[in-house]
């Protein structure tokens, strides 16, 4: 596993003062929105303001990620200021086709060697926001070495399907979206983010919707307040009950190579590859959150 990815705090460029505090919250990863939060006489002074802030503010280890604007809308300014300020990922808006990731893949590529910074070094995120990404979620998936991670954007996609987000945790209108998205994210062994969860002040939905999409197999959800950050965070941090399971399954396994036998077993029951490989996760979600230490 590379990283946490349990939530991605989206954040205005041009709230100076949320630019500058975003990291004590406790989130994974913070996304700084250069697109639909941004009016148009704003995006200038926004990117400045990103640019400014990548620089000077050390973020710890809070991955940095910036979503830019199309690039036929000034996304290419906004991906040469990025690069150069060194942010960890830039994350495509309204991916539709592999081609999209090509052609901005393109761009970084150009900003890191006019600024010298090491090629390849900025990873990309693609957000998936129309039925057409949705349906081509796999060749995006499998586009560009440099993806970590695809989103879904579920308000433009609802849109889209001439329908709306409803305020249950099933969410009807866009399992099938969520689906394609985690296959496809599975499939090429990168990360999947689910939408955000847009009323602030509904915890427990929030806490039902991110248990389901758990479930579902994805990695993170997107947050839009940092009241939502502990709820999401707990869900996706292993429980001491899972911890202890997982421990004793990898206890199981060494004991029974220390012994050479080719049968593992715990609790009466077999253990196959499957419960090894959940075990393994399990623990390396543990220790990447903190509330595990190997050995202990």
């Amino acid at each position: 596993m590379e990283r946490l990815r349990r939530t991605m705090m989206f954040v205005p460029a041009s709230n100076a003062g949320m630019l500058r505090d975003a990291y004590i919250y406790g989130a994974d990863s913070i996304m700084f929105d250069l697109e639909d939060s941004i009016s148009l006489k704003e995006k200038d002074t926004s990117r400045f303001l990103v640019y400014q802030a990548v620089k000077t503010i050390d973020y710890g280890n809070v991955e940095t990620v910036v979503r830019i604007n199309s690039l036929d809308m000034g996304g290419r300014d906004d991906v040469h200021a990025m690069v150069r300020a060194g942010i960890d990922v830039i994350r495509l808006p309204k991916t539709e086709t592999a081609q999209d990731v090509l052609d901005t893949e393109a761009v970084i590529e150009e900003a890191e060697r006019q600024c010298g910074r090491e090629v390849g070094s900025t990873r990309m995120m693609a957000a998936i926001e129309g039925p057409v990404g949705v349906l081509n979620a796999l060749s995006i998936a499998q586009s560009s070495k440099r993806l970590i991670g695809i989103a879904l954007g579920a308000e433009d996609y609802v849109t889209s399907m001439k329908t709306k987000r409803y305020a249950d945790r099933n969410s009807e209108e866009i399992f099938f979206a969520r689906s394609m998205i985690v296959h496809a994210a599975r499939a090429t062994g990168i990360a999947a983010l689910d939408t955000v969860f847009s009323d602030v002040n509904d915890m427990e939905t929030l806490r039902k919707e991110t248990e389901m999409i758990k479930q579902l197999g994805f990695d993170g959800k997107s947050v839009i307040n940092p009241r939502q950050i502990p709820v999401v965070n707990s869900v996706f941090t292993p429980t001491e009950k899972e911890i202890t399971n997982a421990v004793n399954v990898m206890n199981a396994i060494a004991e029974a190579e220390a012994k050479g036998s080719g049968v593992i077993a715990l609790n009466g029951k077999m253990i196959d590859k499957p419960i090894v490989e959940r075990a393994e996760r399990v623990l390396a979600l543990a220790e990447a959150a903190g509330v595990y230490r190997k050995g202990e």
